[in-house]
């Protein structure tokens, strides 16, 4: 990905997925997001397309301001509707770096859904109090960059609060989730989540807290 063109297929490649869904609303292990006071504007930007050949729905799992994380070298999340064949390009820049942080191709996905990609298989380290943005592009031309379909997120790493670190050393892992969407680190909270149902990949329970998790920031559209 060229690191100023995304900026400039963002006004052409937006795809705003469905804002309603009160999923599990009256069950109470639902986790709830809190949106965090330091919560900067301007956050997830999503991508669709439509072609004879490639139909599919990109989005990041990230919330509409930066979102927030603990973790110096978190994992990012990703969604596709569709696999394809098309190549996948990450991009990680900073509000003050002049080139990006880390531009690279990433594999195929094996199949559709939600897609995870950890920055620490790059050496990547994110400071502290520093903003920064995020992309997954397709791109279907690779001589046209106008084209790609991209979809973009913010994050930020802070500190882990001292009543949350109080609160971490007494909770059970199972409900860290949790723990980290009432705090407001999304990046954390997904983290979890989602790393639990990777070791229980056959637990619905655990997709439907992710999905109701995901629907309070306009991303109801996801359900993997």
């Amino acid at each position: 990905m060229k690191y100023l063109r995304p900026m400039v297929c963002c006004s052409t490649a937006v795809f705003i997925l469905a804002t309603s869904s009160p999923l599990l609303a009256a069950d109470a292990k639902v986790p709830v997001y809190k949106l965090p006071t330091r919560g900067a504007p301007g956050g997830r930007v999503g991508g669709g397309t439509r072609g004879d050949k490639n139909v599919f729905v990109l989005s990041v799992l990230a919330p509409d301001h930066s979102g927030l994380t603990t973790s110096e070298q978190p994992s990012l999340y990703w969604f596709i509707s569709n696999s394809t064949s098309l190549p996948i390009e990450l991009t990680v820049i900073d509000s003050k770096g002049i080139k990006p942080l880390l531009e690279t191709k990433l594999p195929a996905p094996a199949k559709a859904g939600i897609q995870r990609v950890r920055l620490a298989d790059y050496n990547i380290r994110l400071a502290p109090g520093v903003a920064y943005r995020w992309f997954v592009a397709v791109v279907p031309e690779a001589d046209r960059r106008s084209k790609d379909i991209l979809a973009g997120g913010a994050i930020e790493r802070v500190d882990v609060p001292s009543d949350l670190k109080a609160k971490m050393a007494t909770t059970n892992k199972s409900e860290l989730f949790a723990l980290y969407a009432d705090a407001g680190m999304w990046y954390d909270a997904v983290a979890a989540i989602s790393e639990m149902i990777d070791a229980a990949p056959q637990d619905q329970a655990l997709r439907k807290q992710r999905a109701a998790l995901l629907s309070q920031v306009g991303l109801s559209a996801i359900n993997d």
